[in-house]
């Protein structure tokens, strides 16, 4: 049943006997005195609808002990055990001195409830309305876009390794698999499978009998009525099965793929992670956490957690979904793509993103940007002065133009002539670049865009580089938690008071 907050302090009150050891203007000291506004009883009574058993812990305690675990990065005992022994802890929570606090599964079990209620992002929430109520975004039309990779909570696993997890989890979930008999690995044995893993052989052996294996397990379990959790399992088997590995050179033959698969799974343990390539050179497994920001206050106005190969671009148009406004929208090249300018400025923002870098096919040659390409009459003329159609399939051939061009080595070291591929959003990503041109463009680009960097470095700090938990709706609570934190604070540093007409800043 719901647990409620008892306003009346207790004679061994923290806040009572040691209110003042507790930083004025610290999170700490603001949540002992605003927690129970921000963190009402009622705004989480659907989380325990029954009337009966043993109460909860009052809301405003277990939301502000969410709040301070973020905002310090701490594990759930580390949080618990600072909720037993830290002074500052007990007073921003409203407990006596003597109070021994909560147990770490409680933390467990209300981020559960959280999860699986109507409303999981309530604390950012809640947070997000005293932002509004103050007003300090007021007449701030301005929203940051960009994203950080964070490191999964899990160990990358090698083709051979996810094989013989996913057939051991089948195997313990669905009966009539774990009847089927295999030969290649005793899968009820810990560790991995025995082999010479620098004979080449020796591994396609391997790969064979485990790939073989996994059909068989498939097999027996085809057409069986499963339940959920054996249906994700058996999926997982057959995704796995099928990412990392080709035919032999003889039928029934298997090996591991040269190419790695567009959105391979990297672990059975935590299946939403993923490769993520933020640049050419740094390649990290993991999430993306995706931010919205205000660039005058660091504010955070939206997150998104998603897996790592995800699209920035789709997942910044969502982060502007909460808008009431049309903004100016800031972005990298990341957001350079045609389909999210149209996206915003179909919802009426103003785009000042960065347009993605062209290439130029001889170094210090010539772009497509020094041709004049008219897409209504579908015609591309070179820098020569020369004109070719466009084809239907949106390529345009000097070839034969080519030849004795001045130009040409400027331009092209193909035998057959310069060939361009003509974007079918091309007017779109031209008017793009031409307006990056501009000196009002840039300045603006330049003062406002980097902030975000700062906000980011604030989420990422005090080792929230590296998400707690597996999956990535776990994970996005985890992010909507430490966002919450981060905003709370720099409320707190901007002057947060409370008056009788509401929240404000001083």
């Amino acid at each position: 049943m719901q647990g409620r907050g008892d306003a009346e302090a207790v004679l061994t009150d923290a806040a009572a006997l040691c209110g003042e050891l507790v930083g004025a203007g610290s999170v700490h000291a603001w949540l002992a005195e605003h927690r129970r506004r921000l963190f009402p009883d009622d705004a989480f009574a659907d989380l325990f609808p029954s009337g009966r058993g043993r109460p909860s812990v009052p809301a405003d305690v277990i939301a502000a002990v969410m709040v301070l675990q973020a905002l310090e990065g701490l594990s759930d005992r580390e949080a618990a055990e600072a909720l037993r022994l830290r002074i500052d802890w007990k007073v921003a929570c409203g407990l006596a001195l003597t109070d021994e606090g909560i147990h770490p599964t409680t933390l467990t079990y209300w981020r559960n409830r959280l999860r699986r209620s109507d409303r999981p992002r309530r604390i950012f929430d809640a947070v997000a309305e005293v932002i509004a109520a103050t007003g300090v975004l007021k007449g701030r039309g301005r929203r940051a876009l960009d994203s950080t990779v964070v490191d999964d909570a899990v160990a990358t696993q090698d083709t051979v390794t996810q094989l013989v997890s996913a057939v051991r989890r089948v195997r313990r979930l669905v009966p009539p698999a774990a009847q089927v008999q295999l030969s290649t690995h005793d899968y009820d044995q810990p560790g991995k499978p025995v082999c010479a893993w620098d004979d080449a052989a020796a591994r396609d052996a391997l790969v064979t009998g485990l790939v073989t294996d996994a059909l068989a397990i498939l097999a027996s379990v085809d057409g069986a009525l499963l339940d959920r959790a054996q249906a994700d399992a058996v999926g997982l088997l057959a995704l796995v099965a099928g990412q990392d590995v080709q035919p032999g050179d003889t039928d029934g033959t298997w090996r591991i793929a040269r190419a790695t698969a567009a959105d391979r799974v990297i672990s059975t343990v935590d299946p939403d992670t993923r490769h993520v390539h933020k640049t050419v050179r740094s390649r990290r497994d993991g999430f993306k956490a995706h931010v919205a920001v205000e660039p005058e206050t660091g504010l955070i106005t939206d997150c998104a957690l998603t897996s790592g190969n995800t699209y920035d671009g789709a997942a910044g148009v969502e982060l502007l979904e909460r808008e009431t406004a049309p903004v100016q929208v800031l972005g990298d090249s990341a957001y350079g793509s045609a389909a999210t300018r149209k996206h915003l400025a179909a919802a009426g923002h103003t785009v000042t993103i960065k347009p993605i870098a062209l290439r130029r096919t001889v170094p210090g040659g010539f772009t497509i940007d020094d041709f004049t390409i008219d897409t209504a009459a579908q015609t591309v003329t070179c820098p020569a002065g020369h004109t070719a159609a466009i084809e239907p399939a949106g390529r345009a051939q000097f070839r034969r133009r080519c030849d004795g061009c001045p130009l040409r080595l400027r331009c092209t070291t193909n035998k057959s002539g310069r060939s361009i591929s003509i974007h079918p959003d091309f007017d779109v990503l031209h008017a793009a670049r031409r307006a990056a041109t501009d000196p009002d463009w840039q300045r603006s680009y330049t003062r406002w865009r980097p902030m975000v960097e700062r906000t980011i470095a604030w989420i990422v700090a005090k080792g929230h580089r590296r998400v707690r938990y597996r999956g990535i709706h776990r994970n996005q609570i985890w992010l909507d938690h430490r966002v919450a934190a981060v905003n709370l604070r720099q409320l707190i540093r901007a002057g947060l008071t409370q008056a009788q007409h509401g929240w404000g800043i001083a």
